[in-house]
């Protein structure tokens, strides 16, 4: 018997192509992960809300990007930013 291919979890209940389906659920994954606090470094951080994170071990709010902690932007004005 054949291996099915198994499905991301998406919440589009099979509306829109096949490409919309795999960038919504590459999305999703990656909301819902785990990712690492810039205070304490555990990984330990979810999303509260667009563009807000939370600390779930040391309780740090912070602001970041829509999808991910920290964005590309985020990061090169982190290192204009501090001084030498």
């Amino acid at each position: 018997m054949a291996r099915k291919k198994k499905r991301l979890n998406v919440g589009l209940r099979g509306r829109g192509g096949s490409t919309l389906r795999k960038r919504y659920g590459r999305i999703v994954t990656t909301v819902r992960a785990s990712h690492h606090c810039p205070s304490c470094a555990s990984q330990s951080v979810k999303r509260v809300s667009v563009g807000l994170w939370n600390c779930g071990k040391c309780g740090y709010k912070f602001a970041g990007g829509a999808y991910v902690p920290s964005t590309k932007l985020g990061q090169t004005s982190q290192r204009i930013r501090t001084p030498i």
